[in-house]
């Protein structure tokens, strides 16, 4: 396994592995229509400070994190908008070994934090706190739909 940082010539496969995670269990979202997940994912990585990375198995994208580096008073962190590992890799230890080298890669470049959100309902609740990830209990979400 190996990590490496991702440009625009990897778009079309961080789609195809987007939306194959995230259409299947548990997420079930409907990504069907291809303009509004091309205008999703580049919305997420057109942006000033992205960094993406990508896990590969030979020459297979297996993973990607997608996120931007953002400057705040505590430090810069890493916050990442997307995570996902294809999902006959789940389960096997291949995405701790992602996040290990997401870190160390981060601590290189000088970060010293990753910040993200997910649904405390999902499988990936347990497996950010498995990683030693901190909930913010002071920190919540809102969302106004019309």
């Amino acid at each position: 396994m190996i990590i490496k940082e991702l440009d625009f010539s990897y778009f079309e496969d961080i789609k195809q592995l987007f939306r194959e995670v995230f259409s299947a269990p548990p997420w079930d979202e409907d990504w069907s229509d291809d303009k509004q997940l091309d205008g999703y994912l580049r919305d997420l990585t057109e942006v000033r400070n992205s960094l993406l990375f990508g896990l590969f198995e030979g020459s297979d994208l297996i993973g990607i994190s997608i996120g931007r580096i953002k400057h705040w008073c505590k430090g810069t962190e890493y916050f990442i908008e997307e995570l996902c590992l294809r999902a006959d890799y789940q389960g096997k230890g291949y995405g701790k070994e992602f996040f290990l080298l997401i870190e160390a890669e981060l601590k290189e470049r000088g970060l010293n934090s990753i910040y993200l959100l997910t649904d405390r309902d999902k499988p990936a609740y347990r497996f950010y706190k498995n990683m030693g990830f901190t909930e913010l209990p002071e920190v919540t979400s809102f969302i106004k739909e019309f």
